[in-house]
C-alpha cells in the first residue's frame, strides 16, 4: 500500500468507528494528515474531551494518552504505538515524588504535564509550558517545588523573583543535549533568522532567543511573525511542518539531537493496525489515579488554563 492508500484506509475506518485520531506536534507529517486535532498534549485531550467521538487513537507518548483518559473516563483510549514513552515523564516516581515532598514540607507541589498520571494524584496543581508562569504566580503558597523539569522551573521562575522555588534535578534529554555552541553556529549559518526557543531548554540557551514559548507558542509566533527565517529551538518536526504551513519562509533545526525517538516510533501503520483491532494500547487507569489526576489537572483549570 503506498502513503496515500493507508491515510484513505484510516480515514474510512475512523469515520466507520467513530474514533477521533490525536497528532501531538512532534508527529511525521503524513500522521498529521489523517488527524483530527493537531497541538500540544494537554490542548489535544481537551478537544478529545469535548468530542462526541466512542473512542480516541493518542499518537504521541504515554502520559499523553493517560490525560486523555484522565479527562476522558468515558471513552476508550488507544496509544497508537505501546513503545512510545517519555524518559521525563518517567524519570520521577511516587517514591522519590514522597521524598521530595518531604524535603521541602510547606511547598506547592507543581507538575509539568508531562509526568504520569500516578504522580499527579500527589502534587496540587498541574502546568504546561504556555500556562505555567500564570498558575504559579496565582498560587497563594509563595513557595513552590517544581516538578520534574527544572529548565521550565527555572524560568518560570525568573518571572517572579517574590516566590521561592525548589527544583527536582531533571528535565527533557532531548531539550536539555542543545548547548550556546549550537546558538552559536545556527546563528553563524543564518544570521537573518529569529531564534525560537522552547523554556524546556537550558536557561543560558533560552537567554539568547529572540522568542520564548510552548510548541503551539513557537509555530503561532513564526506563522505571524513579519520575519522570512526562523531558528527553531525544539523538537525537529516542528521544522517540517512549518515549512509546509509557510512555503514562503524558511525554517532551520537549532541541533540535529532535538528529535525525539519516542516521538518518531509511531507510524501511520500503527493507526491503521489500531483501527484493525490488531495494534496499539488501550489505556485503563485506576479509579483512584483517574480521580487524584483529574483533581491536580482540574485546579490548573480554575487559575486559568
Amino acid at each position: 500500500m503506498t502513503i496515500a492508500e493507508i491515510q484513505q484506509e484510516i480515514m474510512r475506518m475512523k469515520k466507520e468507528q467513530d474514533v477521533c485520531i490525536l497528532a501531538h506536534a512532534y508527529q511525521g507529517q503524513e500522521i498529521l494528515e489523517v488527524a483530527d486535532y493537531m497541538g500540544d498534549s494537554y490542548g489535544l485531550s481537551v478537544q478529545a474531551s469535548k468530542s462526541n467521538c466512542k473512542g480516541v487513537i493518542m499518537c504521541g507518548v504515554r502520559f499523553m494518552a493517560e490525560t486523555c483518559k484522565v479527562l476522558s473516563p468515558d471513552k476508550k483510549v488507544w496509544l497508537a504505538n505501546p513503545l512510545a514513552g517519555c524518559p521525563m515523564a518517567e524519570q520521577l516516581d511516587l517514591e522519590g515524588l514522597r521524598e521530595l515532598k518531604a524535603k521541602y514540607p510547606d511547598y506547592a507541589v507543581v507538575a509539568y504535564i508531562n509526568t504520569t498520571s500516578e504522580l499527579k494524584t500527589e502534587c496540587d496543581v498541574c502546568v504546561t509550558s504556555s500556562s505555567a508562569v500564570q498558575i504559579c504566580s496565582r498560587l497563594d503558597n509563595d513557595k513552590i517545588l517544581f516538578i520534574p523539569d527544572p529548565n521550565l522551573g527555572r524560568y518560570v521562575a525568573e518571572q517572579m523573583p517574590e516566590k521561592t522555588f525548589a527544583f527536582y534535578n531533571g528535565g527533557c534529554p532531548r531539550h536539555i543535549v542543545v548547548s550556546t555552541k549550537d546558538v552559536e553556529k545556527a546563528r553563524k549559518a543564518h544570521p537573518n533568522a529569529l531564534l525560537l526557543v522552547h523554556p524546556e531548554c537550558r536557561q543560558e540557551v533560552v537567554e539568547q532567543a529572540d522568542y520564548v514559548g510552548s510548541t503551539t507558542g513557537i509555530m503561532n509566533y513564526a506563522k505571524k511573525s513579519d520575519g522570512r527565517e526562523f531558528i527553531i529551538g525544539t523538537e525537529n518536526s516542528i521544522v517540517e511542518h512549518l515549512q509546509f504551513d509557510c512555503p514562503d519562509k524558511f525554517f532551520y533545526p537549532l541541533a540535529v539531537p532535538l528529535t525525539c525517538m519516542n516521538m518518531k516510533i509511531t507510524t501511520l501503520m500503527d493507526i491503521y493496525n489500531c483501527l484493525k483491532g490488531r495494534g496499539g494500547e488501550e489505556i485503563r487507569l485506576p479509579e483512584n489515579v483517574i480521580e487524584g489526576a483529574g483533581r491536580c489537572i482540574r485546579r490548573m483549570v480554575e487559575l486559568g488554563e
